[in-house]
C-alpha cells in the first residue's frame, strides 16, 4: 500500500438538486480508494460532517420507525453484473467487489436475465446469525447484512442509500445457509404509494416476482454450482413476514455490536455507536482510510462479463 492522496468522493443528489437526507439529517457520501475493477477499489462512507463511518454499523437501521421504513445501503445497481458488497471483515467494512479465485466476481447473464435485475443492497444494523437456527427455514444465517432488492424504476447509484418500504421476501438456502432476499421499493418512485405487500408487486409488475426466482434459483449455475434452493416451496412471504424478519436480524446486530454475540471474522468498528466496544475515534477510522490506495484511473472490464449464458431446465 502506498500513502495515499484523497479519494473521489460523491454525494446523492435529488430531481431538486439537494443531497439526499436520512434520518435526523444525516447526508451520506462515499469515497473512492483504488482504481476502480481492480482488486484494491473500495468504496468508504462519510456522513454530514465528513467523518467516516461503517455502512454495516453506522447508517440507522430506520428511516422512519413508526412507520417502518428502513434504511438501505446499494451495493449492485441494476443492470450491472460487478459482485459489489459491503465487506463486512474489514476495518469500516467498505464497498468492495467479490473476489473468487484470485479473479474479480461478475454474475453472469442468464438468459434472459441482465446482471442484477434490481438494485441490490443491504439494510444497516443488521445480521444473519450464523449461530442462529431460523425456525423457519432449519438454516443458521449466512454471517451478513440482510439483503434487499429494490424494485423501484431509477437505477441507483453504487453506494447510494435510499428509503424503503417492505413488501415481502424470499428465503434462499444458499449452500445450507438462510439467505433472505427482501424485496422493497425506494419511497422516492412515482409509484410507492401503490405498493404496500407482496401481492401489489404481483398485481401491478406482473412477472417480476418470478423473474426474481428464477434468478436466485439459477444464477449460480454458470460456475458449475447446483440451483438453489428455497423454503417455503420457493413462495414469497408477506410484508408483516418481512418486516419481522428483519426486525430479528437487527437484535442480532444489536447482541454483535454489544460483543453479546462472537463476532467471529467479523469487523465491527464503528464511529456511531457509541455505547459499542468497538467504537473508534474520527482520527483512528480516518487512518484506516488514508492507508488505502489512491483512487486512480479503472481498468477497462473484460468483454466476456456482457456474454448470455444459456441452459435448459
Amino acid at each position: 500500500m502506498t500513502a495515499c492522496q484523497s479519494g473521489a468522493s460523491y454525494s446523492w443528489i435529488s430531481a431538486d438538486h439537494s443531497v439526499l437526507k436520512a434520518a435526523a439529517e444525516m447526508s451520506v457520501t462515499v469515497e473512492e480508494r483504488g482504481r476502480p475493477n481492480t482488486l484494491d477499489y473500495r468504496v468508504y462512507f462519510k456522513n454530514s460532517e465528513g467523518k467516516y463511518i461503517s455502512p454495516f454499523h453506522d447508517i440507522p437501521i430506520y428511516a422512519n420507525e413508526a412507520e417502518n421504513i428502513f434504511h438501505a445501503v446499494v451495493e449492485v445497481p441494476r443492470w450491472t453484473n460487478a459482485k459489489m458488497e459491503i465487506a463486512t471483515k474489514d476495518p469500516l467494512n467498505p464497498l468492495k467487489q467479490d473476489i473468487k479465485k484470485g479473479n474479480l466476481r461478475y454474475v453472469a447473464n442468464v438468459f434472459p436475465h441482465k446482471g442484477y435485475i434490481w438494485n441490490y443492497g443491504a439494510i444497516p444494523q443488521t445480521w444473519e446469525d450464523p449461530n442462529h437456527k431460523d425456525s423457519d427455514t432449519g438454516c443458521c444465517g449466512d454471517n451478513d447484512p440482510i439483503d434487499i432488492c429494490d424494485i423501484g424504476n431509477k437505477v441507483c447509484s453504487q453506494g447510494e442509500i435510499i428509503k424503503v418500504k417492505v413488501l415481502g421476501t424470499l428465503a434462499l438456502i444458499d449452500e445450507g445457509e438462510t439467505d433472505w432476499k427482501v424485496i422493497v421499493i425506494n419511497t422516492e418512485d412515482p409509484e410507492s404509494a401503490d405498493f404496500n405487500d407482496i401481492d401489489d408487486v404481483r398485481r401491478l409488475k406482473p412477472g417480476y416476482l418470478e423473474a426474481t426466482f428464477d434468478w436466485f434459483k439459477r444464477y449460480k449455475v454458470p460456475d458449475g454450482k447446483p440451483e438453489n434452493q428455497f423454503a417455503f416451496n420457493g413462495e414469497f412471504k408477506d410484508r408483516d413476514f418481512a418486516i419481522k424478519t428483519i426486525k430479528d436480524t437487527h437484535e442480532f446486530w444489536k447482541a454483535l455490536i454489544s460483543k453479546n454475540s462472537s463476532a467471529g471474522e467479523l469487523n465491527c468498528t464503528n464511529t456511531g455507536v457509541s455505547d459499542s466496544p468497538f467504537c473508534c475515534s474520527a482520527g483512528d477510522a480516518e487512518a484506516v482510510v488514508k492507508s488505502a490506495c489512491a483512487f486512480g484511473a479503472e481498468d477497462p472490464i473484460s468483454s466476456s462479463v456482457d456474454q448470455w449464458f444459456y441452459y435448459e431446465n
